[in-house]
């Protein structure tokens, strides 16, 4: 009788570049509303079955804005925040440890200190330790609360409080009013029934029209509508400005938050004007970090967002309290900015050691699974840091196309935390769900949505949690082909390998989640290659196609020591982006390498 061969881990490791769906109908509304073929292709490619407008969506401006009065709750929790301006109450702001949390503190404090004449000494943050007191409104938090002197009789939450209705019962009992400010999917028995007020566009009785913007931008629309009620009291003055330059911290926050930039016409707009604002570089905060980027940089654009303020200010609050991201942000001058950067650009550097020691563990206990054809993979690192989970799970996802989810221990003795990532054929909350219902005792704690989630699950029951994940997971991938995919929008003309080109895709900006930046493919000859980088696994190369030569970078290309396993003179298949390159004033074009083959 014949063996039965092992499955070769290796064979479904190779990413396939494969051509982004396209919407047809789409893209002839497109181009009959005046986009270059190009722009109408991108737009397909991102928008499938989108029948509103898209003008709202290719011209992003603010005023397709809802009101805030279509936030359910808005109305009283904005006037609850005026009496206790009125009243000379003191405020305490809590808000999670996140770059959303933190835009989100520092919309709502400016607001109340700058706006609506709030002394200092009445406002309290309150912001969270990631590790030592958890998400949201954790009891420690309430603890710190309880025993501040004088004591806040209003706390205003923002980016958390729909899921914590026990702790807001005892703020509540203690005689503090709790105004949530939220926008994360609130639990079956709705929103939390000690609140003043619940502000959340992801209610089932709201009316706001888009339920994904950001935490920020909630707390953004909550004051600004407190802003209003003022001016209706007579309290401020009409000429009171409104609150359009922190926009600024929104626009940082929606794109750091991953929330849609896809569909949402709000969130769109909020990027564009919040990057107009930013490079303006009137705060210290934006001057800082140009300066530490260099000259080069400017002007921010949202990946300047997404990758290089957004991992600082997460980072911190990763490792350590977050604090210090909020004195960033607020800082007054040049000076104090910096010296707060320098402790998030620290904090940042550790976490991407710890990150790059925590992927290569994780990969190595994801092979046997890999090998086992496992749909997902569990991973439980002993010795791991759980500020850097999730996006541990992001590069698995990445390298090997399944969902995943790492976990490490938790604070709380016997129990482990983790973060997931999944993909696109699999909703992770659901999955979750189906879990639960499984092994019950195996998955007391767990949230999310679609693409990420969070998990707390006893040491004693890991394995029924794993056993009970994979089968939840199997049954709704059924027989789905898992394998690392690189989608693009497909080839490009030599000639339209240019900065016009760039220019034509930057106009269809901002780009994110939901909405990827452009990415093509094609067939280049390979003229020169180095590898570059402090430990040489990035490629420098110059690649031709027809009679177009030009500058290409690929990182990561390589491990350390690692030889290329193509040279000078062959033929790559490259998934690939355009880049603006920029040097000392000038401007050139950059081929930024995603996944290459040579072509046999």
């Amino acid at each position: 009788m014949d063996a039965i061969p092992t499955p070769d881990p290796d064979a479904s490791l190779t990413p396939r570049i494969l051509p982004r769906p396209r919407d047809e109908a789409l893209e002839a509304r497109a181009l009959a509303e005046g986009l270059t073929p190009l722009q109408a292709r991108v737009l397909a490619g991102r928008l499938p079955g989108h029948s509103g407008e898209l003008a709202p969506l290719v011209s992003p401006s603010l005023r397709h804005l809802a009101h805030p009065e279509r936030l359910r709750d808005a109305r009283p929790a904005a006037e609850r925040i005026a009496q206790a301006v009125v009243e000379g109450e003191h405020i305490g702001i809590l808000t999670d440890y996140d770059v959303d949390g933190i835009t989100s503190h520092v919309v709502i404090r400016r607001t109340l200190n700058e706006l609506f004449g709030v002394p200092e000494d009445r406002l309290h943050s309150l912001i969270g330790h990631r590790i030592h007191d958890g998400y949201g409104i954790s009891l420690p938090l309430v603890e710190r609360t309880l025993k501040l002197s004088p004591r806040p009789s209003l706390v205003i939450t923002a980016d958390c409080g729909s899921s914590d209705e026990p702790r807001i019962a005892r703020l509540k009992a203690a005689g503090i009013d709790v105004v949530v400010s939220d926008h994360h999917a609130l639990p079956v028995e709705g929103p939390p029934a000690s609140a003043f007020a619940t502000v959340n566009p992801t209610r089932d009785d709201c009316d706001y029209p888009d339920p994904t913007i950001a935490g920020c931008m909630v707390a953004w629309l909550t004051m600004s509508l407190a802003r209003s009620v003022l001016i209706e009291w007579g309290v401020l003055p009409a000429a009171t400005p409104k609150l359009s330059p922190w926009l600024s911290y929104v626009a940082l926050g929606t794109v750091a938050d991953c929330v849609s930039l896809g569909g949402s016409a709000a969130n769109r707009a909020v990027v564009i004007q919040g990057l107009a604002l930013i490079n303006r570089m009137e705060a210290a905060c934006w001057r800082t970090m140009a300066e530490r980027l260099g000259a080069d940089s400017v002007p921010f654009d949202a990946e300047t967002l997404a990758f290089q303020m957004g991992p600082r200010i997460n980072a911190r609050s990763r490792l350590d309290d977050p604090y210090a991201a909020l004195h960033f942000m607020l800082a007054a001058d040049d000076a104090t900015a910096a010296r707060h950067l320098e402790t998030l650009d620290q904090d940042n550097q550790s976490r991407k050691a710890i990150e790059a020691d925590m992927a290569e563990q994780a990969r190595a206990l994801a092979r046997p699974q890999l090998a086992d054809d496992a749909p997902a993979l569990v991973v439980y690192l002993e010795d791991g840091h759980p500020g850097v989970q999730g996006i541990v799970a992001s590069r698995l996802v990445q390298a090997f196309g399944r969902p995943t989810l790492v976990l490490t221990p938790a604070a709380q003795a016997g129990m482990l935390t983790g973060s997931g990532r999944s993909i696109e054929a699999l909703h992770l909350r659901d999955a979750l769900q189906r879990t639960f219902e499984l092994a019950p005792e195996a998955l007391p704690r767990f949230g999310g949505h679609r693409g990420a989630a969070g998990v707390g699950v006893p040491v004693e029951f890991l394995e029924a949690f794993r056993t009970a994940f994979l089968q939840a997971v199997g049954e709704q991938l059924g027989d789905t082909e898992l394998f690392p995919k690189v989608f693009t929008d497909g080839e490009l003309a030599p000639a339209q390998l240019s900065l016009a080109t760039l220019d034509e895709l930057e106009a269809l900006g901002p780009y994110g989640r939901e909405f990827d930046p452009p990415l093509f493919e094609g067939e280049f000859l390979v003229e020169s290659l180095r590898p570059v980088g402090a430990e040489g696994n990035h490629l420098m190369m110059e690649l031709s196609a027809g009679p177009v030569s030009t500058r290409a970078i690929w990182f990561r290309a390589l491990t350390p020591g690692e030889v290329p396993a193509f040279g000078v003179g062959d033929r790559l298949h490259c998934a690939y982006k355009l880049n603006r390159n920029r040097w000392r004033g000038r401007e050139s074009l950059q081929l930024m390498v995603e996944h290459a083959a040579p072509v046999r």
